[in-house]
C-alpha cells in the first residue's frame, strides 16, 4: 500500500544524508531518523557498527541538520520525504529505525506504507500524543540573539539560564553554525516552534496496522514509553516486542551504546 499524494504544496524536499556500509545482496538497507533538534549525525557511532553487516542511510529530517528548510513539518510530510527519498534510491523495502520524534516518523512510515517497511524499530517514543516538555528549550534558543552574538560560550550563558543540563546545551549548540555573515542556526528554529503541537501528537490512524516484526525500546529511566502506552502501540504494531535498555534514559543510544547495538543488530539479523 501506498501512501497518499502528499498536495503540491507540501510535496516532498531532498533529503540530506550520511551513508554507511554498502548495499548486500539479499538484505534491506537500514534507515535512520533522529530526534528534535538532532540531526544524523547523531547516530554516527550505531550507523558505523550497523554499516559493518548492513547499507546504512541516515537521513537529515527536513529542518534539521543539512536538509532543506520547510514551514510544513508534520509526520505526514517528514514521513513522504523518507519515502519519496527511498523511491529516488530505488529502494523497495527497507528497516526503519528511529529515535523519538524520529521514531514517530519510523512507526507513520510504517503505517502508512507497510510493504516498504521489511522491520521496524523504535527507540523510546509511542504513537501518542505528549505533554511538551520543550517550552524551557524553546524559550532559551530563541533567547539567543544570533545577530549580536559574540561566541559559542556567550550562547551557552544564555541557554543555561533556561536548560540546566549541560549535555542537553551541548546537543542543542550543536545547531549553531558560524558562517562569513555571522551566526545563525542550521536547524529552521521558526517551523519547529510553529510545528510542536504537530510533533507532540501523532496523527489519527483510522484502521491502519503495521503487521510486520517491529522493536520498541525503551530508556529505563525514561517515561516516553510507560505502562498506559502498551495499547496503543499494541493496536497499531501489533507484533511488536518491547525492550528495556537497562540505566537508560531518552537517550539510550547514546547513553548504553553497545546494548542498543546488541540489540537491534538481534532484531536485524532474525
Amino acid at each position: 500500500m501506498r501512501p497518499q499524494a502528499v498536495p503540491e504544496r507540501e510535496a516532498p524536499v531532498a533529503l540530506n544524508l550520511r551513508e554507511y556500509g554498502t548495499p548486500r545482496s539479499g538484505r534491506p538497507a537500514v534507515v535512520l531518523l533522529h530526534g528534535l533538534f538532532g540531526s544524523a549525525m547523531n547516530w554516527h557511532g550505531l550507523a558505523q557498527r550497523l554499516g559493518e553487516d548492513a547499507h546504512v542511510l541516515a537521513f537529515d529530517l527536513r529542518n534539521h541538520g543539512r536538509s532543506p528548510h520547510h514551514p510544513v513539518m508534520s509526520y505526514e510530510s517528514m514521513a513522504a520525504d523518507v519515502l519519496a527519498e527511498l523511491d529516488a534510491r530505488g529502494l523497495d523495502e527497507v528497516v526503519l529505525i528511529g529515535h523519538s520524534m524520529g521514531g514517530k516518523v519510523a512507526m507513520w512510515a510504517a503505517l502508512t506504507a507497510p510493504d516498504r517497511v521489511a522491520r521496524l524499530a523504535v527507540l523510546d517514543i509511542a504513537p501518542v500524543t505528549y505533554p511538551n516538555r520543550f517550552e524551557g528549550i524553546l524559550t532559551g534558543l530563541q533567547a539567543i540573539d544570533t545577530q549580536g552574538l559574540a561566541s559559542r560560550e556567550q550562547a551557552d550563558e544564555t541557554l543555561a539560564r533556561y536548560v540546566a543540563s549541560a549535555a542537553v546545551r551541548q546537543f542543542l549548540l550543536a545547531n549553531l553554525q558560524r558562517t562569513a555573515q555571522g551566526w545563525s542556526w542550521r536547524m529552521n528554529l521558526p517551523a519547529i516552534v510553529a510545528s510542536m503541537p504537530a510533533v507532540l501528537g501523532f496523527p489519527p490512524t483510522g484502521e491502519m496496522v503495521y503487521p510486520g516484526p517491529a522493536l520498541i525500546l525503551r530508556g529505563e529511566r525514561s517515561d516516553y514509553v510507560a505502562e498506559p502506552h502498551r495499547e496503543a502501540i499494541a493496536s497499531l504494531f501489533p507484533a511488536a516486542e518491547l525492550r528495556t535498555v537497562e540505566a537508560a534514559g531518552h537517550w539510550l543510544y547514546a547513553e548504553r551504546p553497545e546494548q542498543v547495538w546488541a540489540l537491534l543488530s538481534g532484531h536485524l539479523s532474525v
